[in-house]
């Protein structure tokens, strides 16, 4: 027997350090090649990392909530030696060794780990009103709003499967974007108050009742979106600018495709007119999918013929951006389809880091949380962001007469030093020209 001792990998990010948020295993587990051992946090996605190891788990070096550099041990298994190896490898391992060389299994430029064994927590489980499901897909139909019972099974043994669950919640009302979310009971992980005086060295008077203030440790996402919108605000000139809309062809738009039997299986919002309108206006103004980059020599504007549509996403553990490569490919039911992908990774905590790199242009849609409008704060590495509010009825003036209209605002925040005033006052027109006659987009 020897033992061997596993440290912190780079998981294919470049990043240094990682939160142990959960760990999957305890000392004593016996444990395969590729089973999954830990979760970690790293600045950009959740991430699973699996065992490089077949033996007994020896000891934890690190703590649930600890950070720890790349390259520091973590945790220590138990193996046989080769004399003593049994002749025959694990299934895991067999999958492990195929195709891998000599790189650790889920680990390089791949971006995200995950376990090819399916864990006992994660079997089917009967429900005391007779649903079949498995524990992820409870929890996306509680993130989704959609009530199980409600669900028509398709998988083995009357199982409700992902895309079932997908499906029920993509017949919501067509208005449902407009709707301010529940927020539920609690938003964000914190943690308890700390003992210490929270803020002395700031200036913050301590009080006298530890309860009274609370410490929230900025670590991993909310570390990492922090210091990314520090380095934007503080380097790129921020101009914003805005347009109210009439997107009442829109709404009548969506309408139609939910009931098209082509986007029967996919969820359809004002969010996928929005997001075409963009593409068709950066072909028209393609200064606002530029960027601003620093050389030797001094600067340049880099011009994409491309659009990597990011889509910003608030989860649990923070704001997001991942984005859809090459969406001006895509026609209207591919997009689709890679928004609720999008979506979904999303609030799972899986979104990968390859999917949060090299953004050109950003949505936010700021409308599902109620808001008419705000100034939104450019991703790094891009020269404009888009936001959409709410969509509501309101009284507008058409053809001589007050009517009540689905009616939205469109503002635009962008880099000063990429694109001037008429530009980017014409890409917000255009983008709000489609959202008021959608047929512009078949030309």
């Amino acid at each position: 027997m020897s033992t061997q001792t596993f440290t912190l990998p780079d998981v294919g990010e470049g990043l240094t350090e990682a939160e142990i948020v959960a760990w999957k295993v305890a000392p004593g587990d016996e444990v395969a090649v590729n089973d999954v051992i830990c979760e970690i946090e790293t600045a950009k996605s959740l991430v699973e990392l699996p065992s490089p190891h077949a033996g007994t788990v020896g000891e934890l070096l690190a703590a649930e909530g600890e950070t720890i550099e790349v390259g520091a041990p973590i945790i220590t298994f138990v193996t046989k030696d080769a004399a003593e190896a049994t002749p025959a490898p694990t299934a895991a391992a067999k999958q492990a060794d195929a195709g891998s060389g000599s790189v650790l299994v889920g680990y390089g430029t791949g971006g995200e780990v995950s376990s090819r064994r399916k864990r006992p927590a994660e079997r089917p489980v009967r429900s005391s009103v007779g649903v079949i499901a498995k524990p992820p897909i409870r929890k996306l139909a509680r993130d989704l709003g959609v009530d199980l019972a409600s669900v028509t099974p398709t998988g083995a043994d009357g199982e409700v499967t992902r895309d079932d669950v997908v499906k029920h919640a993509s017949q919501a009302s067509v208005f449902r974007n407009i709707e301010t979310p529940d927020w539920g009971d609690v938003r964000e992980e914190t943690m308890p108050a700390q003992p210490r005086p929270v803020g002395v060295a700031r200036g913050i008077q301590p009080g006298s009742d530890p309860s009274r203030t609370e410490a929230i440790p900025v670590k991993g996402v909310r570390k990492a979106s922090a210091n990314a919108m520090v380095q934007s605000a503080y380097t790129a000139p921020h101009v914003t600018v805005w347009k109210e809309v009439d997107a009442t062809r829109t709404m009548e738009l969506v309408k139609r495709l939910k009931a098209s039997p082509d986007f029967a299986d996919i969820k359809v919002s004002p969010l996928l007119i929005m997001a075409r309108a963009v593409i068709w206006a950066v072909r028209r103004t393609p200064m606002v999918n530029a960027a601003w980059v620093e050389t030797d020599d001094g600067a340049e504007i880099a011009v994409r013929h491309y659009v990597n549509l990011g889509i910003a996403a608030a989860t649990p553990r923070g704001l997001i951006v991942p984005n859809i490569k090459d969406a001006q490919t895509l026609g209207m039911r591919d997009l689709a389809r890679a928004l609720n992908r999008l979506t979904l990774t999303a609030r799972e905590g899986k979104t990968t880091p390859a999917d949060q790199q090299g953004g050109t242009i950003t949505i936010t849609n700021i409308g599902v949380f109620g808001m008419d409008a705000g100034t939104p704060i450019i991703n790094p590495g891009e020269a404009g962001i888009v936001a959409m509010g709410t969509i509501s009825q309101k009284p507008w003036v058409v053809d001589g007469e007050v009517r009540p209209r689905w009616v939205t605002t469109v503002a635009g925040s962008f880099d000063h030093r990429v694109i001037d005033g008429d530009g980017m006052s014409r890409f917000i027109a255009d983008v709000a020209a489609v959202l008021e006659e959608p047929a512009l987009l078949v030309d």
